[in-house]
């Protein structure tokens, strides 16, 4: 039934919670785990309320990656982990988590024993649903950046992507929007190479293969700073952290409403989302 336009709705995008990188960044070195994240905790504590505040409800959460700090087998990360999972269990349970792995959460050089960790910890590195008629895809962002270590599990993935496109197309659904946790870019195609964006050959054939399939927007996270840019018809979305700044944009969420035509989205700082909730025009865009 999912697979079925039924009219507008929204969904509530956050990335980088990244418990532990506060205080790592803090103290200067972010090759630690950090060994702190109570300000992290109370972030996404707000996060969370915010959410559950909002009616009418989100047809779903996507956090985009690095959910926690400590990579993987590095000190805290289990304590990281085990923090995250309690303070998400607050959210109300008539609104679904998806989780997008980060290079935090299986490592920038991942293995196949990362990704399987990861997996029994949170869910597939990369899957495909619908809601609404919108088919939504995840996909493991670091096998697009260094997959040295598990070509195979690349293979897989790429093989599975364009069977996904390929269902996009021949179902004429409503649209396709992609979540990763590394953006394709930051504000152009043609951007240098860089760690917060994909390389250009790389970014180059993703962007072609999903606009050859009408995906309509790319959602990501990583950057810790709102950016983004458009490629032909492809929305490059990426969103600031509920965790630490790296820019001068606030602790916050991305609010995004689908509708017939199009896909309009707004970030509000978490203050912003608990005090005053979705504003007006937005919410006009679901009643049409």
């Amino acid at each position: 039934k999912e697979r079925e336009w039924k009219g507008p709705f929204y969904f509530i995008q956050g990335a980088d919670p990244q418990f532990g990188l506060m205080k790592a960044w803090s103290t200067g070195n972010c090759d630690s785990s950090g060994d702190e994240w109570e300000q992290e905790i109370r972030l996404t504590e707000q996060a969370i309320q915010a959410i559950n505040r909002l009616n009418p409800k989100p047809r779903f959460f996507v956090l985009c990656g690095d959910l926690i700090h400590a990579m993987p087998g590095m000190p805290f990360q289990r304590e990281q982990t085990k923090d995250l999972q309690r303070v998400l269990g607050a959210i109300d349970r008539a609104i679904p988590l998806v989780f997008v792995s980060g290079n935090h959460d299986v490592g920038n050089v991942p293995t196949a024993e990362t990704i399987e960790e990861f997996c029994q910890t949170w869910g597939d590195d990369y899957f495909s649903f619908w809601v609404g008629g919108v088919l939504f895809l995840v996909l493991n962002s670091q096998l697009l950046y260094d997959a040295s270590s598990c070509p195979a599990l690349k293979q897989a993935q790429d093989l599975w992507l364009d069977q996904q496109l390929s269902l996009a197309v021949q179902q004429k659904c409503q649209h396709a929007i992609i979540f990763q946790h590394i953006p394709l870019f930051l504000q152009s195609i043609d951007e240098d190479d860089d760690y917060f964006n994909l390389t250009r050959s790389v970014r180059k054939e993703m962007a072609d293969k999903f606009t050859k399939a009408g995906v309509r927007a790319v959602f990501s996270g990583h950057y810790h700073r709102n950016a983004g840019g458009t490629y032909k018809n492809l929305d490059m979305v990426v969103s600031s952290a509920i965790g630490c700044q790296l820019g001068k944009d606030t602790h916050g969420l991305r609010v995004v409403v689908v509708t017939a035509e199009k896909i309009v989205h707004r970030y509000y700082s978490l203050d912003e989302l608990n005090e005053k909730g979705i504003e007006d025009d937005l919410m006009e865009l679901m009643k049409q």
